[in-house]
């Protein structure tokens, strides 16, 4: 497996990026002009899954009454899931191992979320934000400057920040070894398209996914309660600079995840509940979107689209999620979300009792339920989101991964933020 350490990315320029980020034979590098011939994903690619996931081309198998595909698609790869059952209901191409950009960031979330308190206080050196990428995305954190866990993933999930995965990263026990443990965590969770060179998701030689992969790493996330909360949040409050004498600074970011917070051409999507967005040079856009209407919660991958309108990758990933709601039970499935290898799935288990792995609790699960509630509008433009009543729907028991169960989405506020 390769690995790039971190003293690396501090030579990277403008001239030596696209040598130094080179990509392997099966990956592709996106194409900055608008209509210029596109690379052929591979012949023969991954099965898991099944072995029409593995084939190139578009993948469905419509009903008699089945909506038909949405004609504008443009992305190399895409995929659309039931996020519950593990059914894929369509992919393009879903094993075909582009680089994930930011996206990626799922999977380190997902990896090393857990290890770390969310009350933890760190002070950040300067050695902790000397590699950042030029030319990454940023939630401006300074060093000598103290934030706690709950702060940093804040940074990570809503402005994508490459500074506070580089902290958590010296956290965790070093950049090397972030890039070592995650790399453990998809070959658990069978996500094998999956090369992790660069915890942040910065392009990277080698460094590769798959739309399959990424939907398989943001249903693992969405099974804990932290990651749900902080993949939603639309807006928060971060500290800012403290000046000698007087009280902390601190400023307002939002999620740059356009299918939560609107953007011009963007409406936000009724029932998105996260995941996680990203682009870079080699990368294009990428997205993973999770999102529910009535008791169908689908998990939609989009990666790098070629057409020329603007936020194409949040346009035909909701056009991906229309016809997937649409199509729920009138497409049969082409292929299966696999479970983690260590897995105990649950399948026909009663559920557990006590508190689940991310502290939900078991009995309060069986009776709960679930609503779509409106979101205060006017100038928030949230829309529908998803509420929750009763409490937690569903609990974990340690070590049961959730397949035929559900999760409770968190409701999204952009008039509330996370502090």
């Amino acid at each position: 497996m390769p690995v790039v350490k971190r003293t690396a990315l501090t030579v990277l320029s403008a001239a030596l990026l696209p040598a130094l980020t080179a990509l392997p034979a099966h990956a592709a590098t996106a194409d900055d002009k608008p209509g210029a011939k596109q690379p052929k994903p591979p012949a023969l690619m991954s099965t898991v899954g099944g072995a029409r996931l593995g084939q190139p081309g578009t993948q469905v198998e419509l009903g008699p009454d089945a909506p038909v595909l949405p004609k504008e698609l443009s992305s190399r790869s895409w995929i659309v899931a039931d996020a519950e059952s593990g059914d894929v209901l369509a992919s393009h191409n879903a094993h075909w191992r582009l680089p994930p950009a930011s996206t990626l960031k799922m999977l380190f979330a997902d990896t090393v979320l857990p290890r770390l308190p969310k009350t933890r206080v760190h002070r950040v050196t300067d050695e902790e934000l000397a590699d950042v990428g030029e030319g990454s995305s940023l939630v401006g954190i300074k060093e000598d400057h103290t934030y706690s866990v709950h702060d940093l993933w804040l940074g990570v999930f809503l402005r994508s920040g490459n500074d506070a995965v580089h902290v958590l990263s010296e956290m965790n026990g070093g950049w090397d070894k972030t890039v070592v443990d995650m790399q453990k965590h998809a070959d658990e969770l069978q996500a094998l398209d999956t090369t992790v060179v660069s915890p942040d998701g910065y392009d990277a030689k080698n460094q590769v996914s798959s739309a399959y992969d990424l939907t398989l790493i943001a249903r693992s996330g969405m099974q804990k309660k932290d990651f749900r909360e902080y993949c939603s949040t639309v807006s928060a409050t971060f500290p800012g600079e403290k000046k000698k004498g007087k009280e902390r600074e601190s400023f307002e970011i939002q999620n740059t995840n356009r299918l939560l917070t609107g953007d011009l051409g963007v409406t936000p999507y009724k029932g998105i509940a996260g995941v996680k967005n990203g682009n870079t040079t080699h990368a294009g856009a990428t997205f993973t979107g999770v999102a529910q209407r009535g008791d169908k919660v689908l998990l939609v991958t989009v990666m790098n689209p070629s057409a020329s309108e603007g936020h194409a990758v949040y346009k035909e990933a909701a056009r991906l999620l229309d016809w997937g709601f649409a199509a729920s039970g009138k497409a049969a499935p082409v292929g299966e979300l696999v479970p983690p290898k260590s897995a105990r799935t649950g399948r026909g288990a009663p559920p557990a009792k006590g508190k689940g792995g991310d502290g939900e609790t078991a009995g309060a699960a069986r009776d709960t339920t679930t609503r779509l509630a409106a979101t205060d509008g006017g100038a928030s433009g949230v829309g529908a989101a998803l509420a929750i009543t009763g409490g937690a729907l569903v609990a974990l028991a340690a070590g049961v991964f959730l397949v035929n169960r559900r999760w409770p989405l968190p409701a999204l506020s952009r008039r509330r933020p996370r502090r």
